[in-house]
């Protein structure tokens, strides 16, 4: 049975909330209460800087993360070490290898992993900047810290294959994650000690 609203703009709003990813009718009216009951200024300031996010941010050149500069802070810091580049599947994944504090080398993001399922190819992601950065000489290391499941597994593989050439050591993160948990819901010790501990990785598939 359809949720009757008093009134087509509340409807409205929460037709849009629902949009949102893991957002329930049920979930999004109670945002949406929230957000009505709040003052106007607060409500502008929330809505202005979702429209700023969108129209501002961008994209690093070099990494793929989110930036408010075409090179991201990581990647423009000296302090850094270049020489190696933990591959990941989206931003929050960077933000959560961040918040282990265990991490001083750069990242690359892929956009997400390969999944004939869901019609993701290997031209779909950041793999070919991956690759010209690795050819460029200066990388000594790749880190593979994608998801512990069958697509993340592929995807570690295709890399693999496509990195071999250039004699840089590729490793992969220590399965003290759990067999297809995503990398983001990791908690930091365990997401910590995975990267610290990481093993080589021989292009053969764990699951």
């Amino acid at each position: 049975m359809n949720q009757e609203y008093p009134s087509t703009l509340l409807e409205r709003a929460v037709k849009e909330f629902t949009k949102l990813p893991g957002i329930g009718r049920k979930t999004a009216t109670r945002l949406v209460l929230h957000l009505l009951r709040k003052n106007e200024s607060e409500v502008e300031g929330f809505a202005s800087s979702i429209t700023t996010l969108k129209r501002d941010a961008k994209y690093c050149s070099v990494c793929h993360s989110i930036s408010d500069t075409d090179i991201c802070p990581i990647c423009a810091n000296p302090m850094r070490d270049h020489g190696v580049i933990c591959v990941v599947e989206n931003i929050q994944d960077v933000m959560a290898v961040e918040n282990t504090m265990q991490y001083r080398g750069v990242y690359h993001v892929l956009g997400g992993v390969i999944s004939p399922m869901d019609g993701v190819s290997p031209g779909d992601l950041n793999i070919s900047t991956l690759v010209e950065r690795v050819s460029a000489g200066e990388v000594k290391e790749v880190i593979l810290a994608l998801s512990s499941t069958m697509e993340g597994d592929t995807t570690n593989f295709y890399i693999y294959r496509k990195l071999s050439q250039y004699g840089v050591k590729l490793s992969v993160i220590a399965r003290g994650i759990a067999v297809g948990d995503e990398l983001e819901y990791a908690d930091e010790v365990t997401l910590g000690s995975s990267i610290v501990n990481r093993t080589p990785f021989t292009g053969k598939t764990v699951l």
